[in-house]
């Protein structure tokens, strides 16, 4: 049985003002060459990881005593642990998931706190590692992060920015006594108090490490902010499985892209294994050549967000050398995307993007569930069917499409939690290339709505 080192909190999150930051933290390193505890703790200085979070369920959390962990936008099992306790505390059903309903509940209780001057009495989950997993930290530990900068905007009116400094240590040495350390500065307030000290928050980032971007928002190329971040970032990491308007915002990357900026997008790393499965299926001679005979692509995920649907059939058209010609949304049950293509060989290819509904969404909006690859022509032995293994074929095996096909299933690999996904990011040196031409192909077909 695997077990986890233990998350020590070096220092729990402690409010203090804007001035006081550098000072603070150097006090926490100075302390912990004299701890009690029996440990030296050691601070890491490898890189410098900037979140813009503007979900605010750990902050929160945080203010309510649920949860004293670091405020890193990782819904991990820290606070999935934490969000059931707020969950029975209120009375409401044990999910471990937020919901904008749970949200404007915490909303409420952190403003009748105020009103009355009373603060709650719930104790925050213990920070002793268990079977629900990590936070980042434990997960990008191993490359020895030094800071991490929690920007937190909120919509409430502007009362200047709030500071919180915290350090933790996940990661125990050969010796058992010493400690490499995280340090945390989160940062909260209204979007124009923190725009109004975005040159403090560049300063934050140390000058000689590598510095990276984690934007968990809509793409902000206008943003004042997010041009101030970028422009000093090694890389810009985006989710576009949080895309709230996935076509609009893919359109706005790609001009990210054009314009030099390094993106890595983790829903593109999710894929991995879809695209790995789809090119092992033509790997065999005699289907080599078969590849070249289909034109009919099926591709069904999870309803409310297209964005992975889109950069499968963007990068399997990129390898194929398919150019788009057409776009049409024809909605209905399956909100249906068709997507016309042709060949090399000016022949005709038709793509289809469904969206299934689900009663029980997985945690990632808009996972892919299936995949058939098919050929009009009947002695074309190109038939490929490719399942989650969680979901099934869905549809594909409702109509009869799975017989007579080349079918495997896709395994969900733990190396697609957003934690680990994040820590691979971070040790990458270079851009992907492969992401760029999908993405370059992915504008072309959406350019085609208008």
């Amino acid at each position: 049985m695997t077990t986890t080192a233990p998350l020590v909190p070096l220092q729990a999150p402690k409010d203090i003002s804007l001035d006081q930051i550098e000072s603070e933290l150097q006090a926490i390193w100075q302390q912990s060459d004299t701890s009690e505890e029996g440990f030296v703790a050691t601070r890491a200085s490898t890189f410098t990881l900037v979140i813009y979070e503007p979900e605010p369920i750990q902050a929160f959390l945080s203010s309510l005593g649920f949860y004293t962990g670091p405020i890193d936008g990782i819904a991990g099992g820290r606070t999935a642990a934490a969000i059931k306790a707020a969950q029975k505390a209120y009375g409401l059903a044990e999910t471990g998931y937020s919901s904008p309903d749970f949200t404007e509940k915490l909303r409420e209780e952190i403003i009748k706190e105020r009103e009355s001057g009373i603060r709650s009495s719930y104790h925050a989950v213990d920070l002793a590692p268990d079977l629900a997993g990590a936070a980042i930290v434990d997960a990008v530990s191993l490359s020895n992060p030094c800071r991490i900068v929690t920007i937190s905007p909120n919509a409430e009116s502007d009362e200047g920015v709030k500071v919180q400094v915290s350090a933790y240590c996940p990661v125990q040495k050969s010796d058992v006594n010493t400690l490499i350390c995280c340090e945390y500065i989160t940062l909260r307030g209204s979007t124009d108090s923190l725009e109004r000290i975005g040159g403090l928050i560049t300063e934050l980032v140390i000058p000689e490490l590598p510095k990276f971007l984690w934007w968990k928002a809509s793409p902000g190329h206008d943003f004042k902010l997010f041009q101030r971040l970028a422009s000093q970032s090694r890389t810009i990491i985006i989710d576009s499985s949080n895309f709230m308007r996935p076509a609009e915002d893919f359109l706005e990357v790609t001009k990210m892209i054009e314009s030099g900026m390094p993106i890595a997008d983790l829903n593109w790393s999710r894929l991995a294994s879809w695209l790995e499965l789809t090119a092992q299926a033509f790997d065999p001679i005699e289907r080599r050549l078969m590849i070249r005979e289909v034109d009919n692509v099926i591709v069904d995920y999870e309803r409310g967000n297209l964005s992975q649907g889109l950069m499968f059939i963007s990068w399997l058209a990129s390898r194929l050398q398919w150019q788009p010609v057409s776009f049409k949304h024809e909605g209905g049950d399956y909100d249906l995307i068709k997507i016309s293509f042709k060949s090399e060989l000016k022949e005709h290819i038709e793509a289809e993007l469904a969206a299934i509904p689900l009663g029980d969404p997985g945690e990632i909006l808009g996972d892919m569930i299936s995949l058939r690859l098919s050929s009009s022509n009947i002695e074309a032995d190109c038939n490929t069917v490719l399942c989650s293994s969680t979901r099934g074929c869905m549809r594909m095996e409702a109509g009869g499409g799975a017989q007579s096909a080349y079918i495997q299933q896709v395994s969900p690999l733990s190396d697609q939690k957003t934690e680990t996904l994040i820590g691979m990011q971070l040790q990458r040196s270079s851009g992907d290339l492969l992401y760029i031409e999908t993405m370059k192909l992915a504008k072309e077909i959406l350019t085609l709505r208008y």
